[in-house]
């Protein structure tokens, strides 16, 4: 029996063995173009909201397969808890993945006790540059796929040149790093790489999401160049326990605006 199966059997009272306490917030990635909210991330903050930061430094080498484990029980428990009817968007870390089957069974039991629909889960990849086996995340990414979950490649376009992970991998989601969005309505050098990248997720199948939106430019852009999936400041700041208010007004205008001829 591996290591991971072993342990897996005890991923539901994760939360409880790490010497640290955690709590998750919510951020909504809107559709424009539906003028709704499709998913929320969960991310990581400290029991009183501190930040991510504050919570990950202390995520030692020992401690990342149960930390990892934790946040996906408390983020399905938080969410079926809200009432959240829209998609759950957790990140996970390639290297805490042993082996894909037996390390996703904590979720599973935390999805049926609650009643979370598996289907409506997406997994983030985060952190890729530090996976040098390749093979290892192409398989994390196959299997879950054949479980039913969406999977979403996270940062995309930032630090390490990311590009030929998708001569291998084959996500769901492709999330543009706040790198490249911003102040893109008034740069002609991001507004041709964007329109680029999305050239390049529809020739693949790919769905192309805006990290990092901070202004109404930005997401107008975004919107009228075709990426009308958008997440960041502008749409909502991430809410500790809670969900997003009603976005709906907001979204509708911008979608409208974003049609208007001539605009």
């Amino acid at each position: 029996m591996s290591s991971c199966s072993r342990v897996a059997g005890e991923c539901g009272r994760c939360d409880r063995e790490l010497p640290f306490e955690f709590t998750m917030a919510f951020q909504p990635i809107v559709d424009v173009d539906a003028a709704r909210i499709t998913t929320y991330e969960a991310l990581v903050r400290g029991p009183a909201g501190e930040s991510a930061w504050s919570i990950l430094a202390q995520v030692t080498d020992d401690l990342l397969y149960r930390f990892d484990q934790a946040c996906r029980v408390r983020a399905i428990e938080m969410a079926s808890a809200l009432g959240m009817r829209e998609n759950l968007s957790i990140n996970f870390l390639p290297n805490a993945v042993y082996e894909p089957e037996a390390c996703i069974q904590a979720t599973l039991d935390v999805s049926a006790r609650v009643g979370w629909p598996t289907e409506r889960l997406v997994f983030e990849i985060t952190e890729t540059e530090r996976v040098r086996d390749r093979q290892h995340l192409l398989n994390i990414i196959q299997a879950y796929r054949t479980m039913g979950f969406t999977t979403a490649l996270d940062d995309f376009g930032n630090g390490y040149a990311n590009l030929d992970l998708l001569t291998d991998l084959t996500p769901d989601n492709l999330k543009v790093d706040r790198e490249l969005i911003m102040g893109c309505d008034g740069d002609r050098r991001r507004q041709i790489l964007l329109k680029a990248v999305k050239r390049l997720a529809d020739e693949l199948d790919i769905l192309l999401i805006a990290e990092g939106v901070e202004t109404r430019g930005e997401a107008l852009w975004l919107a009228r160049a075709g990426i009308t999936r958008q997440q960041g400041y502008f749409h909502a700041r991430p809410a500790v326990a809670a969900l997003a208010a009603d976005l709906e007004p907001a979204l509708t205008a911008l979608r409208d605006e974003s049609r208007r001829p001539g605009a």
